[in-house]
């Protein structure tokens, strides 16, 4: 089920979450985020951009959300979207179905070669577009 985050929802999300930060390449940040962390993020997050989570069986399996691309004012109708889900719930469509809700259409606006350096090798981000009038 997608819904919504919830307050309780900060411990899975962080244990999500920091998977990725200590064993992939996939995040850029490098210290797990404490639950309290998220917790606030969270909150302050969803007041302004759309996080949504997928539920099964009352476990949370993965997140979806959009979150702020710069800070400069001219680029406030600008977001970035990211998806982490459970490493035990990849290859069963979850992500398709998280994203396919967060977001109906992207297509691809830029590739950035070796922007980001972790676990000793260069990485590259990609970043894709929806125009929302």
């Amino acid at each position: 089920m997608i819904r919504g985050p919830r307050a309780g929802d900060a411990e899975a999300i962080c244990r999500i979450y920091n998977h990725y930060v200590e064993n992939t390449i996939v995040t850029f940040a490098t210290d797990p985020v404490p639950e309290a962390e998220m917790a606030v993020a969270i909150v302050s997050a969803t007041a302004r951009f759309p996080w949504l989570v997928w539920e099964e069986e009352g476990e949370l399996r993965g997140y979806a959300t959009a979150s702020e691309w710069k800070s400069r004012c001219a680029y406030r109708y600008s977001v970035e979207t990211t998806i982490y889900l459970d490493p035990e719930a990849g290859g069963r469509g979850i992500g398709t179905r998280l994203y396919g809700e967060l977001l109906a259409h992207v297509r691809k606006a830029g590739h950035l070669k070796e922007v980001g350096r972790k676990f000793g090798q260069w990485i590259d981000v990609g970043y894709w577009q929806k125009i929302f009038r």
